[in-house]
Formats: structure tokens, C-alpha cells, sequence
């Protein structure tokens, strides 16, 4: 059986999220936005749905907007705020290290007369406060950064960083907590944030969905026009399944954070420890302000795409990094902007952990993946030793 180890990419749906979803996709499919009785039972569960979500965020449920995923969610944030606030400046601080569904559209608005400024990270991935302070000035309207990088795992210092955009009137701050959302506790209050993303497919919810936290007043622009849905912010007749099913599994991803965190951690430092063996691996991202169940590496000498694909046969499923770039030949703008070079970035792998994870895939995994990493290394050793590339025994 294949072992799963890409949670940070996707997640399984679980059942009971599903069993939630079901009354919505088949007899109770009406639209929220209709008077009648299907209407108003649709109307009634994505209500509850705003409530549940908010209740876990320690949030209201009118500051809930449903979106297509974390992705758009990213979008709603970035580009609403940021034409919202024009009138008032154009500077947008973010890191170097965010999603791309952060970068690249903080780069699209570029293309409309804003300043995007991208604050540098330490060897372990995370920002300076105190440059974040230096970066903000009397045209600065929003701040972007990340709670947990999707592809080393480190934690953002958040409660320094809005402490500081709070200190500056008139600056949002907005934090992409897809990554973060199933392993830290997310209270909107204490992290001080105006808008928080997430996506339900990080946490055993649906593909295809995902919310938006917005603090009550503040002001965005709609991104898409055509309806009056989520409260003016979103328009579209709203994916009522989905809106349940993320409430569902957020529900049960909170609840159940304790004991998951505990052994993801316990099952990823047993694998971490036993790849650490090998010679030429390192462990990257913060070696304490990191997620739970995200392992990420570097095995010098090697190709993390071809290592990811001969675990792939042997029955692990990983990555070399985020999904969404996946077949590029570029390396990782995360492990450039931490300063490794490339030649040390393309070997990067990453395994990451979910609920389901037994102790059983752990202990095949500490025996397959560090086989697999000296076989690779021989062999860039092998091919190297031979300038003809014909490649020596080994």
C-alpha cells in the first residue's frame, strides 16, 4: 500500500466532512439566495456554516466570506485592500517568502502603480520585525505575511509583526494561514490580524473551498461582481456544500489539534532523526517555531524531483516543495531567499505528516527514504566520476 506523506500539498477528505456535504449535494441543493423553502434551508445551513467557522476564530459569522480556496481568498484580501486604499497610499509590504498565491498577485498589482517591498528572512525563514518597522512608511496600507511557509514549515513571529502594523495607523495587516490552519490556533484576536486566509483542503475538508476572515469594518473592494452574495464581498451563488464541509472539518481539526500535533511531532522528529543519518541531509526551516508535521530537507548531491520520484516507486508519495510548482525548473524562491544556493536548493525534499499517518507508515518510511537518499547520492557521485556520463558500478 502507498504512504502518504504530502499532507502540506493535499489532504484526504474525511468521511465525516463528506457525510456533512451529502444533504447538499443531492436533496437540499437549493439557493441560498431564493425565497422558497429549498432556498431557505440552504440559506439556513450556510448561515450556520459562517457561525462555526467564526465560533472557532473567535470571529463573527458576517466576517466570514466563503471563496473558492485559499487561493482566492489570498486574492479577495490583496487586491480588495489594496484598491480600497489606494486614495490613501500604495506601499504593500510582504515578505520573500509567501506563497505564490501571495506573491504572484501582490506582483500583478504591481502592474497598477503599487510598491510592493519584500522584506528578507534569516537563514530560518523568518522576518525581522524590526525591518518590518523600517519597511512601513506614511504610504504603507497593507501588510502580508504568512503564519507557517508551506515549504519548511517555520512560523512567522505574528504577534511581533502586528504589533508593529498595529502601532501604525491606517495599515492592514492580512496573514495567509492556509498552511497553519489544522496544527495552530488560530484566535483573531490575539493574533492582531484584519484578515486571515484559509483553505479547506489543508484540513481533510473539500478541494475548491475556502474563507476569508475580515475584521467588521474593514473596508475592501469586491473582486467579482454580479450578486449581492457573502455581503457584497463575494458574488456567486455560493457553494453551500463546501462552506459546510469546511465548517465540519475545521471543527474536528480544532478539537482534535492537541493529540494531532503531539504525534505528528513525535512521528516527524523519528523520521527526521533517521534521515538526518545520512550523509549530506539538513534539515531546513526553523528547528522550533515550525509546523508539527512538515519535514523539510536538503540532501546535497542529489535531485529532490528525481529523489521524489524514485520514492514515488518504492511507495511514498512526497514533494520537492509547494504543489503549485511542481514541474518547474526553477528552484525554490523560499530555500533562494533563505540563502542556500542552487546547486543546495535542488535537492530539496519535503514530507509532510497528516492525522492519518500511522506509526506503521513512519517506521517504512525511516527504512525507505534514507535507502533511497544514499542510492541517489552514489549516484551523482557515480556520474560525476565519469565525464562520459556513462556512470561507474557502485
Amino acid at each position: 500500500m502507498a504512504i502518504y506523506l504530502d499532507h502540506a500539498a493535499t489532504t484526504p477528505l474525511r468521511r465525516e466532512v463528506l457525510d456533512a456535504m451529502l444533504p447538499y449535494l443531492t436533496d437540499a441543493f437549493g439557493n441560498p439566495s431564493s425565497a422558497h423553502s429549498f432556498g431557505r434551508a440552504a440559506r439556513a445551513a450556510l448561515d450556520e456554516a459562517h457561525e462555526r467557522v467564526a465560533t472557532r476564530l473567535n470571529a463573527q459569522g458576517r466576517e466570514i466570506v466563503f471563496t473558492s480556496g485559499g487561493t482566492e481568498a489570498n486574492n479577495l484580501a490583496l487586491k480588495g485592500a489594496a484598491w480600497a486604499g489606494k486614495a490613501h497610499g500604495h506601499r504593500i509590504v510582504t515578505s520573500a517568502v509567501e506563497h505564490h498565491a501571495v506573491g504572484h498577485t501582490l506582483r500583478y498589482v504591481e502592474k497598477f502603480g503599487f510598491e510592493i517591498v519584500e522584506l528578507p528572512v534569516d537563514r530560518y525563514g523568518r522576518v525581522d520585525p524590526e525591518q518590518l518597522e523600517a519597511a512601513i512608511t506614511d504610504r504603507t496600507i497593507l501588510v502580508s505575511i504568512m503564519l507557517a511557509n508551506n515549504e519548511v514549515g517555520t512560523i512567522q513571529p505574528i504577534a511581533e509583526i502586528a504589533a508593529v502594523v498595529r502601532s501604525r495607523k491606517g495599515v492592514l495587516l492580512h496573514v495567509d494561514a492556509v498552511q497553519a490552519a489544522p496544527y495552530v490556533d488560530l484566535d483573531v484576536e490575539a493574533l492582531g490580524a484584519d484578515m486571515v486566509s484559509l483553505g479547506a483542503h489543508k484540513f481533510e475538508g473539500p478541494k475548491g473551498v475556502g474563507a476569508l476572515y475580515i475584521r467588521h469594518g474593514t473596508h475592501i473592494l469586491a473582486q467579482q461582481q454580479g450578486g449581492t452574495q457573502e455581503r457584497h464581498r463575494r458574488a456567486g451563488t455560493e457553494n453551500v456544500a463546501g462552506a459546510v464541509g469546511l465548517a465540519a472539518a475545521y471543527e474536528l481539526a480544532c478539537a482534535e489539534r492537541p493529540e494531532t500535533v503531539a504525534r505528528l511531532r513525535r512521528q516527524r522528529d523519528k523520521l527526521a532523526k533517521t534521515i538526518l543519518a545520512t550523509p549530506g541531509t539538513e534539515v531546513t526551516g526553523h528547528p522550533k517555531q515550525r509546523l508539527p508535521g512538515l519535514l523539510s530537507i536538503i540532501a546535497r548531491d542529489t535531485d529532490g524531483t528525481s529523489v521524489a520520484m524514485s520514492l514515488d516507486l518504492e511507495g511514498i508519495a512526497c514533494s520537492v516543495g509547494s504543489a503549485c510548482t511542481t514541474g518547474s525548473t526553477e528552484v525554490s524562491h523560499v530555500l533562494t531567499a533563505m540563502g542556500y544556493p542552487d546547486e543546495e536548493a535542488r535537492g530539496a525534499l519535503r514530507l509532510s505528516l497528516g492525522r492519518t499517518t500511522t506509526d506503521a507508515e513512519i517506521a517504512t518510511a525511516c527504512e525507505v527514504v534514507p535507502r533511497v537518499l544514499g542510492s541517489m547520492r552514489l549516484g551523482s557521485f557515480a556520474v560525476a566520476a565519469d565525464p562520459l556520463g556513462q556512470g561507474v558500478p557502485v
